[in-house]
């Protein structure tokens, strides 16, 4: 679940960043509209990402290292 979590926020973030720059090169981003929170979208959810990523192998790592105490 967090792994997905991960990759929605990410990807998202990826495409509102995309929309940026073709907004741009094409001159429809004029600060009206929805385009303020496509701009914000990439600057809150990469970090965001960058945290639930941080998360999933610190929870793997303890995972693993359950199992292996569970197995010797």
């Amino acid at each position: 679940m967090l792994a997905a979590m991960t990759a929605t926020v990410v990807g998202v973030s990826v495409v509102a960043f995309v929309a940026v720059l073709i907004g741009n090169y094409a001159g429809v981003v004029d600060g009206s509209g929805i385009w303020p929170v496509v701009v914000a979208l990439p600057l809150v959810g990469f970090p965001i990402g960058f945290l639930l990523i941080i998360a999933l192998i610190v929870l793997n790592a303890v995972k693993r290292s359950r199992r292996a105490r569970a197995d010797s």
